[in-house]
């Protein structure tokens, strides 16, 4: 469960972290009377989950409250990513002397905590990874252990962080274990020229498992802004929409996020990453591929399985029940392995549908549908 920059920010403050003064509506007249109370001059933020608003127009600054309500009205209703703005947060702006990222995260392949942080915050890490991965430190946490003050001076070296920063970065590990969290991020974590540690802004996801214990999370706000997203969870898919045009279907979210950076490593971006779990049947398979045959943005598909408690030959007639109900447009690439894995090869093989191509290794199934996805005309 993704929660709202505003919500995000709250549990911030409850833990002790600096946060800009900050309210949320969904009026553009009420937003003039916000900026009224903050002192006029504020920054206004659409309110949605997913990156890149400041590049959509969803982060603005305004000079006077009658700015302000101009900002809320230009941004209140706008479509960032495929999610529809429906409130705002107007929050006052703050002098920034540097700016930071950091980040913890649940590695579930290696079975423990990652920090990640940089001295170059403001933009998307991704691009400073690609760019320079020198400039991003990743520190992995024993959860046993946790962010000590020693832990946290460690991350704070390594990435380049000023000493003020060891003490948030101990705070944030105390929102991600405290509330269930499985990802925690600041982007920008900012120094003032006085010196103060803000957290500018807030991503923090919790464990699906635990969401149903919090009553101060009210039903509407699991709702899904995605409408792909919000398909996927009424049928009960570990779904999460991305930016790019491969289609990805793993089982389990270790070979999910290993099939998306395979993918990335061709060339091409996922477009989104579906984990249909180690026991899923082929309605699941079946589900997860109409979910993703229905974005818009795909390209092609890639299915990567490895046969364990979901045998191989299971998947594969999911996949052909699937192609019952909707028609396959794009490409499909398929590779399976271990248990049932020639049975499952099979059964494809009996369907003999012309968009869909088999693949022996992860690697060349990633490459297949990245250069099909890339190429001008995948059919």
């Amino acid at each position: 469960m993704d929660l709202y920059e505003h919500q995000a920010r709250e549990l911030f403050a409850e833990h002790g972290i600096v946060v800009p003064q900050a309210e949320v509506t969904d009026s553009a007249e009420e937003a003039r009377e916000i900026a009224r109370g903050l002192g006029g001059r504020v920054v206004v933020k659409a309110q949605v989950k997913t990156g890149g608003r400041g590049k959509a127009g969803g982060v603005r600054l305004a000079a006077d409250p009658a700015a302000a309500e101009a900002a809320a009205r230009r941004i209140l209703g706008m479509d960032i990513k495929g999610h529809t703005v429906r409130t705002v947060m107007l929050a006052r702006p703050v002098d920034i002397a540097a700016e930071f990222y950091v980040s913890y995260v649940l590695d579930r392949a290696a079975g423990t905590f990652l920090a990640i942080a940089s001295a170059e915050g403001g933009t998307e890490i991704e691009e400073v990874a690609a760019d320079r991965p020198e400039a991003v430190a990743r520190i992995p946490v024993d959860p046993t252990e946790g962010v000590t003050t020693a832990k946290a001076a460690q991350i704070a070296e390594a990435a380049g962080l000023p000493p003020r920063a060891v003490d948030v970065l101990v705070r944030l590990w105390n929102v991600l274990t405290r509330e269930d969290a499985v990802l925690v991020e600041v982007n920008p974590l900012v120094r003032t020229p006085h010196g103060q540690i803000i957290a500018l802004d807030g991503k923090v996801t919790l464990d699906d498992n635990a969401r149903f214990r919090r009553e101060r999370w009210g039903a509407q706000e699991v709702t899904h802004d995605d409408p792909l997203e919000a398909e996927a969870a009424a049928k009960g898919l570990n779904y999460v929409k991305l930016d790019g045009e491969v289609g990805v279907i793993g089982n389990g979210a270790g070979l999910v996020m290993a099939t998306l950076d395979v993918v990335a490593a061709c060339g091409a971006r996922p477009a989104d990453f579906l984990d249909i779990g180690g026991g899923a049947s082929a309605r699941t398979m079946a589900d997860g591929l109409n979910v993703i045959l229905s974005d818009p943005a795909v390209r092609s598909v890639l299915v990567n399985v490895f046969g364990g408690i979901t045998a191989c030959d299971t998947v594969a007639d999911g996949i052909v029940r699937a192609l019952d109900s909707v028609r396959l447009t794009k490409p499909l690439v398929v590779r399976l392995d271990g248990n049932n894995a020639a049975r499952g090869r099979a059964v494809l093989d009996a369907r003999a549908h012309p968009l869909i191509r088999q693949a022996a290794t992860m690697d060349g199934a990633a490459r297949q549908a990245a250069d099909l996805a890339l190429a001008a005309n995948p059919l």
